[in-house]
């Protein structure tokens, strides 16, 4: 190998080297929230899926919803059917008619005897320090008793998000709750499956003074958009993610966090 060919070779690996220093440095830098709890492993938005999330990370996501005695309960869907075989409606439904259903058997026998928790069981096994998002399933009438609730925690602002698809919900959360982080949640609509353009998201959030997007992860999120969005100090989320070289195309182009079923074995991907 002649002396030229030899500093090319030296070059690229530096090159190589530090592309992939400078990935690791970012992997550990993004905000990894574990999506209903650790799902991939425990029975989604119960107890047990919420310990294991904070084992695994930082930050864990819910679901909420109110129930018919003005409760406020931990439910993805508008029935219990899936996670737990009875087709209840949570809107029609008492506390105590929800808590007599098996939400932990579905995923395992080990999980038998798992309930439906309620939002406040929930802030009471918070960790100091540890995140939580919580997402609005229902409408703005849920808003009265989580601002009860979060008030009787008395948690840190920076403990709490709240995240939503629902614009009008969040706008009025945004004026009820000026302390916390308020996130837009963004995904086709239904009845159009085309994406929406990013700008035209982007121009929405900054108007209604949100404090961020949270983004599906279907989204061409690049550099470009991302530093549009610090620059304007929007925070930015991509949801869900359990895919390693979506995660890495993510990481590289430099967003804030990322949503996943499995957030212990995702980290440990993008880290190998």
């Amino acid at each position: 190998m002649d002396i030229d060919n030899t500093m090319k070779f030296l070059v690229t690996c530096i090159s190589c080297g530090c592309f992939l220093i400078c990935g690791v440095v970012q992997a550990n830098t993004i905000e990894f929230v574990a999506h209903r709890g650790a799902s991939k492993d425990a029975p989604e938005n119960t107890l047990a899926s919420l310990k294991l999330g904070w084992q695994q990370t930082d930050s864990c996501e819910i679901d909420i919803r109110l129930t018919k005695d003005g409760q406020i309960v931990l439910m993805h869907d508008e029935t219990a059917k899936r996670t737990t075989g009875v087709d209840l409606t949570i809107s029609k439904a008492t506390l105590v008619e929800l808590r007599t259903l098996d939400a932990g058997s579905w995923k395992g026998l080990q999980w038998a005897g798992e309930k439906i928790p309620t939002l406040t069981e929930v802030l009471a096994i918070q960790p100091e320090k540890k995140k939580l998002f919580i997402e609005i399933k229902c409408g703005a009438e849920v808003l009265p008793e989580l601002e009860h609730m979060l008030q009787a925690a008395n948690k840190q602002p920076d403990q709490i998000v709240l995240i939503c698809f629902k614009i009008d919900v969040m706008k009025k959360a945004r004026k009820r709750f000026p302390d916390l982080s308020v996130i837009w949640l963004a995904s086709p609509d239904k009845k159009d499956p085309t994406l929406p353009k990013l700008e035209d998201l982007f121009a929405v959030a900054k108007k209604a003074r949100f404090n961020g997007l949270d983004l599906d992860s279907r989204f061409k999120i690049n550099a470009d958009f991302v530093k549009l969005a610090t620059d304007a100090e929007l925070q930015l989320y991509v949801w869900t993610v359990d895919d390693p070289l979506v995660a890495r195309k993510l990481v590289a182009a430099g967003i804030r966090g990322i949503t996943t079923n499995r957030p212990e074995w995702l980290r440990q991907q993008l880290a190998d």
